[in-house]
């Protein structure tokens, strides 16, 4: 399986959406280098207000450009970054990679895949009704969350948009994502 990076975002600042970028640089164990969601221990204020000491399961945020075209079809504009993601990708179906997965991004870069995103109130003020759309229900009345999926860096490296992603599975048996 592969897919390409078609935008980096970062921002050093907390706010909702993330300005992109030329490149960034992911730091193992810590992040994209300046984000304000890089560390060691978690960034997100919801989790440090419940328990600053757990680890940063959250360090890079990645989501799917389809996610936008779907989006779009509804009558919601958004671009990359737009939904504080790190990284928006092409061409992989991120929602379906298990826990474990590990993304060989650009030339060196790796990050191993932590669970999927949470989408919260805050992206139905970015665009009044948006959350609706990226949280629904599959055929059997499951939660299905969109909003892309978290990772820690592994290996740290340039990321730049164009690079390749290569996905190398975990060992079976596959565990399902969940939201972390």
């Amino acid at each position: 399986m592969r897919g390409t990076v078609t935008a980096v975002s970062s921002n050093g600042e907390y706010s909702f959406t993330k300005p992109t970028r030329e490149s960034i640089t992911l730091l193992a164990g810590l992040g994209v280098e300046g984000d304000v969601h890089a560390g060691t221990t978690v960034k997100h204020r919801s989790r440090v207000a419940q328990d600053p000491t757990r680890p940063n399961l959250r360090q890079v945020h990645l989501i799917h450009e389809e996610l936008f075209e779907e989006v779009a079809r509804a009558g919601f504009e958004v671009r990359p970054g737009d939904l504080g993601e790190n990284i928006t990708t092409r061409g992989l179906d991120l929602l379906g990679l298990p826990t474990g997965t590990l993304l060989h991004i650009g030339a060196e870069a790796v990050v191993e895949v932590t669970g999927l995103r949470n989408p919260c109130v805050q992206i139905d003020a970015f665009q009044e009704g948006l959350l609706k759309q990226v949280v629904g229900r599959d055929e059997d009345g499951n939660l299905v969350r969109k909003a892309g999926i978290m990772s820690v860096v592994r290996r740290g490296g340039v990321v730049r948009p164009g690079d390749t992603i290569t996905v190398k599975l975990p060992a079976e048996p596959h565990r399902p994502l969940e939201r972390v």
